[in-house]
């Protein structure tokens, strides 16, 4: 909810409610159906509740429940039926299995593990926590990347600080740290269908709207690539351009790190347990493709929901009644994150039951002298742009409905043109607003807006080109466009 001063936020909630309630009686707007106009209205309403922050997200989330029925544009089980679509289940699965990661310390574990690989010079450091961050978050949440490995990077930086060969290029190694773990966080969740919000509402919004299904080993085909691409040229930046990052040995920084190792001790019998978990879920979504003509039940959501279910049914010790996963622990789980999905797929739903997508996509009717490509790079620019602003998530959520109906307008395959919009949902560097990693990174205090803002500009740039080329070349091979 938003915490700005009470004038300003009763005012914005007003003009919400207003908005509501003009959605519930408005008349016809020209060339709209009557519900078509009230789905509109609705959006327009939702999203700025949502960028407003007037009401909390998920209540936003929720309005479509009350709405669509009332409004006449839906019944009240087509209204609720995306709250419980299967894209749910299978980022929940996720989000129980990060849960697990945490619960028994395997994430820092693998983090501090990573960073002793690539070395502890500053340089080396920098691509240690990226590499970390990106390779975390496309299994785990990226806000819980970006928390886990913040106190590492600050520690880290702490005491290169307390060096005394510690100059003044090499000072700003604080603010590439945490930068490197924001770009990480949101790099890595573009490589999966579970690293980030994003990339689930665009499997769920394709299977219900189009009947197209991504598979996890497809998706991964087009996201590993751009992850492992993107990666050391985010590293480029920010050591040689962004700032001039040093790269001298720090005395006393490896046996710092070693000692976070000894501290967590040998790996754990749960450790290994939620290891084995995991493996065998990554394995399963990678080969899915050659199996699944066999098992057809055996869906994306289905491996999710058994890796994470697996885990309430096994000890963590034997003389023990604790299991490596219990309720408690799930309590955890961002409920409010899968109320999200529901809330944007029950809109994107009222979008295509009612052609409003068809309608507001007819009005772009000019790009159709454009080369394709070209249209492309405007859809990524575009949603960069509006995601610096606003949730990524909720950016995503408004955008697929009208830019699927403008590929069908245009006659382009609808893939080429919604996948790009959820990779560039992740793909702002620029503002704490953008992303949440983004945000954890600024509120570390060692990186000033300013900085952040030029560092991240670049960045935003390099994923300007890199998303709709990627996409014409590695995705239309992926994807058969």
């Amino acid at each position: 909810m938003s915490t700005g001063h009470p004038l300003k936020h009763h005012a914005t909630l007003l003009i919400g409610v207003g908005l509501l309630l003009f959605s519930v009686f408005s008349p016809a707007l020209p060339n709209l159906s009557h519900e078509a106009t009230k789905v509109a209205l609705l959006a327009v309403a939702m999203s700025f509740l949502w960028v407003t922050e007037a009401i909390p997200i998920p209540a936003t989330a929720l309005l479509p429940i009350v709405l669509l029925p009332l409004s006449g544009v839906s019944s009240v089980g087509e209204a609720t039926s995306p709250y419980a679509d299967p894209i749910i289940y299978l980022f929940m699965g996720g989000f129980m299995l990060s849960i697990a990661m945490e619960r028994w310390n395997l994430h820092r574990r693998l983090a501090l593990r990573i960073i002793c690989v690539f070395g502890t010079k500053p340089r080396s450091l920098v691509l240690g926590f990226l590499v970390s961050a990106a390779f975390l978050s496309m299994w785990v949440s990226n806000s819980a990347t970006a928390m886990m490995l913040l106190p590492i990077a600050i520690s880290i930086h702490g005491i290169l600080k307390r060096d005394a060969s510690l100059t003044a290029p090499s000072s700003h190694l604080g603010s590439a740290l945490v930068l490197a773990i924001a770009y990480g966080a949101n790099i890595g969740g573009m490589g999966t269908l579970i690293g980030t919000p994003p990339n689930a509402i665009l499997k769920g919004f394709l299977e219900r709207t189009y009947g197209i299904h991504i598979s996890f080993a497809d998706w991964m085909k087009l996201g590993v690539p751009l992850v492992i691409l993107s990666v050391p040229l985010a590293h480029l930046i920010l050591t040689r351009v962004s700032f001039r990052v040093q790269n001298d040995d720090t005395p006393g920084l490896k046996s710092s790190i070693d000692q976070e190792l000894i501290k967590l001790g040998k790996t754990t019998r749960p450790e290994w347990i939620v290891l084995l978990a995991f493996s065998c879920a990554v394995v399963a979504w990678i080969t899915r493709g050659f199996w699944k003509s066999s098992y057809p039940f055996i869906t994306d959501e289905v491996i999710a929901m058994t890796a994470a279910t697996t885990l309430f049914f096994i000890p963590a010790e034997f003389q023990s009644r604790r299991f490596v996963l219990d309720w408690d622990a799930v309590r955890k789980i961002p409920w409010d994150v899968l109320i999200f999905f529901g809330g944007g797929l029950s809109l994107a739903s009222a979008f295509e039951k009612t052609k409003l997508a068809e309608s507001m996509a007819g009005m772009l009717n000019g790009l159709a002298s454009w080369p394709a490509l070209w249209i492309v790079f405007l859809v990524v620019a575009v949603m960069i742009i509006a995601t610096a602003l606003t949730s990524n998530t909720a950016t995503t959520a408004a955008f697929l409905p009208v830019i699927g109906a403008l590929a069908v307008t245009l006659d382009l395959p609808i893939l080429l043109l919604t996948a790009p919009v959820a990779l560039a949902a992740s793909a702002d560097f620029m503002l704490p607003v953008g992303t949440p990693p983004n945000a954890i990174a600024y509120g570390s205090g060692l990186v000033p807006l300013p900085r952040m803002i030029r560092s991240g500009l670049w960045v935003d740039l390099l994923f300007l080109l890199l998303i709709p080329l990627l996409m014409w070349t590695i995705g239309r091979w992926v994807f058969s466009l």
